[in-house]
């Protein structure tokens, strides 16, 4: 199996689409047609990770973060990305990163802390605005079923949990072939009364192009009569942190405690103590100042999180506990779910976890 095809199965489960536009997601470096050898999962691909890969016999680096993110316009082994990424094309090993696209996946980074703390009615924190899209299109209704299935094949449909929903309504249309055509029915110059179901479908925006190619292989008509609508409903499946319920609320320092013990973690930075009870939580791996304000207005009682700058706390306003747990503390779950996954995508080759070290801090207590 070729690299390509490697991503491209992660990509049905991941789509890079669901990333932040700022994001480097992707085949970082590597031959796509290569075929793979084997894979390394790891979150950061540090020059220590290809170095296991190599050991491994592993050719394809699966990981969290981008090693290389922004500004690299030369590769000559001045810093630890450009030895990281030299090392990488000299010995064959291509990088693939996931990133924010699992940042924003529903059981993505945040799920893994929510199970974490057995957090239970996940909702997403900042739902994704403005990539939901409809589609409504006009078949003969011999071939209604027909079309519904390439829509459902190409994607269409998907609403949370669900998946193949549609709505049709029956009717008469019209329309009259004109010289030039071959119509699927009817004559040339005379009208045609149709019965014709309308099919309604909702789809994610990035999925349009395949939608389209789908439905329009799959309909009989010549000219594939459709219209597609920009939605404003927020995609409540998809986008950055997730809140929850405890099971039992709990008292802050105990609270406290209870993540410390979960995460395995030496500190916790923390805002000033409200003096009120953990119920409701709300989570944000990695670098979440930008979710504070979307916590507290979900009415969470602590924000968990990392990369809490000073004046990030004062943001509490007594309203709701902010919690620094650490940026590689609240992703350290991460190679864990990707290894799952692809332990369960691909078995003609090894998966490994990557045994190294990347988390850059350390702790001196």
């Amino acid at each position: 199996m070729t690299i390509s095809e490697v991503i491209s199965k992660i990509e049905k489960r991941i789509p890079l689409q669901q990333a932040e536009d700022f994001d480097n997601v992707g085949l970082l470096c590597g031959v796509p047609t290569r075929n793979v050898s084997g894979i390394l999962v790891c979150h950061d691909a540090l020059e220590n990770v290809v170095d296991e890969a190599i050991q491994k016999n592993c050719n394809l680096i699966v990981c969290f973060h981008p090693i290389i993110f922004s500004g690299l316009k030369s590769l000559t082994g001045k810093n630890y990305v450009e030895r990281a990424v030299l090392k990488a094309i000299e010995n064959k090993v291509a990088i693939y990163a996931i990133h924010t696209a699992w940042d924003n996946d529903f059981f993505g980074v945040n799920a893994g802390i929510c199970h974490q703390l057995g957090l239970k009615d996940l909702k997403i924190l900042q739902p994704k605005k403005n990539n939901l899209k409809q589609l409504t299109v006009f078949v003969p209704k011999d071939q209604s079923e027909q079309v519904k299935e390439a829509l459902f094949s190409a994607g269409a449909g998907n609403i949370g949990f669900y998946d193949e929903c549609s709505f049709t309504i029956n009717g008469k249309g019209t329309f009259r072939p004109t010289e030039g055509s071959n119509p699927f029915s009817g004559q040339q110059n005379i009208r045609e009364n149709a019965d014709e179901d309308m099919i309604s479908v909702i789809f994610e925006s990035y999925k349009q192009g395949q939608i389209v190619a789908a439905m329009k292989s799959a309909h009989p008509y010549e000219e594939v009569a459709h219209q597609i609508h920009s939605l404003d409903n927020e995609n409540q499946y998809s986008g950055l942190g997730i809140y929850g319920e405890l099971e039992e609320e709990m008292d802050e320092k105990d609270f406290l405690k209870f993540v410390k013990e979960k995460f395995n973690l030496e500190i916790i930075r923390h805002s000033d103590f409200t003096h009120k009870k953990i119920k409701r939580v709300g989570v944000l791996g990695g670098s979440g100042a930008s979710g504070i304000r979307s916590a507290i207005s979900k009415k969470c009682d602590v924000y968990l999180t990392g990369d809490i700058k000073y004046h990030d706390f004062f943001l509490a306003e007594s309203k709701m506990l902010i919690c620094d747990i650490g940026h590689f503390e609240s992703e350290q779950f991460v190679t864990q779910q990707l290894f799952e996954i692809l332990s369960q995508k691909f078995s003609t080759f090894a998966i490994s976890k990557s045994i190294e070290k990347t988390n850059p801090v350390n702790y001196f207590i």
